[in-house]
């Protein structure tokens, strides 16, 4: 099961008390006070793993509360410190404070860490309020209370290329040539429920591989919930570039699925409607004349164009040369070309 938003409460650890307590042996008549200090509260700490690929855990286990810290002890002897509670998540987790949704962190790196929750600081024993004029105090500090707060949790995928197109456009079966990625390909629509990932090998020069996310289709009116809606985007949100793949074998006008598709991204966000993109047009074994008059479209919009057959292995191996080179420049901030970014009047 794909699961890609949570929401959790963390409870940090609550500082241990600080002791009163006096030397009481019986050969030190003026053994004064020792108390010692408690130990301080664990922190909640949110690690980027990617040994997992989903916030499935996390949904069925919402708590995690974290033990206090001991209490101090005569002899001037400090509480223990409970450990910290780390949770394993996602590489690709946005962590925002659920009440306010002001932005807590974003776990972009294996094994960065983030401290979503701080542990308490132990109290002070009445060692340390003595003084010349107090010589027996009866004062200890108690423990301070961990920070306890609820959490939305967000999974951003991190892919370089973002396929996107009206279902059935052959998506699942590029992903599945190009890469190891074996998501379910048939011929009726939305055989893709959830996003997969998959990394292409590149054999350039440089030996580059690249991640491609094979999202749901969409369908016109999926900003409003038709079909599967538009909840999937989140997931290209942080792609270099997007490939449009459009289906030039069916009846429908190639063109104006494009602009369908362009539209709904403009309808989820600004910023990803203007996201460099590619098409490629599909099946193009079975091609009729949309495939001319999609060419040709593209030709005056001056968007980069493939014509491609994922079951025959035509224009394949162009395209993903096309697609490292790109993300090669989009990594490089001096490559000088860049996709397309034409607008679309929707």
């Amino acid at each position: 099961m794909f699961i890609d938003e949570v929401k959790i409460y963390v409870k940090a650890g609550d500082g241990g008390d600080g002791v009163v307590h006096f030397r009481r042996e019986k050969y030190v008549p003026r053994g004064g006070p020792d108390g010692g200090d408690g130990g301080k509260g664990g922190d909640v700490v949110l690690l980027a793993s990617t040994e997992i690929s989903t916030l499935l855990d996390l949904r069925y286990q919402q708590h995690y509360i974290v033990k206090s810290g001991d209490p101090g002890a005569g002899s001037r002897s400090f509480g223990h410190s409970s450990p910290n509670r780390v949770i394993p998540v996602p590489v690709g987790t946005v962590v925002r404070d659920w009440e306010t949704d002001e932005p807590i962190g974003d776990l972009t790196v294996p094994g960065q860490r983030l401290v979503v929750a701080k542990g308490g600081a132990g109290g002070r024993g009445n060692y340390h309020f003595k003084s010349p004029i107090r010589q027996a105090p009866q004062t200890a500090e108690p423990g301070m209370p961990g920070e306890a707060r609820w959490l939305h949790l967000e999974l951003k995928l991190l892919a370089d290329v973002g396929l996107v197109g009206l279902p059935n456009a052959g998506k699942s079966t590029l992903i599945s040539t190009i890469s190891a990625a074996r998501p379910k390909v048939a011929d009726y629509p939305f055989t893709t429920l959830v996003p997969h990932l998959g990394v292409v090998s590149w054999g350039g020069r440089y030996g580059l591989n690249f991640t491609v996310a094979d999202l749901p289709g969409l369908i016109e009116g999926a900003h409003n919930g038709r079909g599967l809606g538009i909840r999937f985007l989140r997931h290209v949100e942080r792609c270099a570039l997007l490939l449009h793949l459009v289906d030039v074998a069916s009846d429908g006008d190639p063109v104006q699925a494009f602009e369908v598709v362009r539209c709904e991204l403009a309808a989820y966000a600004s910023a990803l409607a203007n996201k460099p993109f590619l098409v490629a047009a599909t099946k193009i074994d079975a091609a009729g004349k949309g495939l001319t008059r999609l060419k040709n479209y593209c030709h005056r919009k001056k968007i980069p164009f493939h014509a491609i057959s994922s079951a025959a292995g035509t224009g394949i191996q162009p395209l993903v040369n096309d697609l490292g080179r790109r993300i090669l420049g989009a990594r490089a901030p001096t490559a000088s070309d860049s996709p397309a970014t034409t607008r679309i009047a929707c």
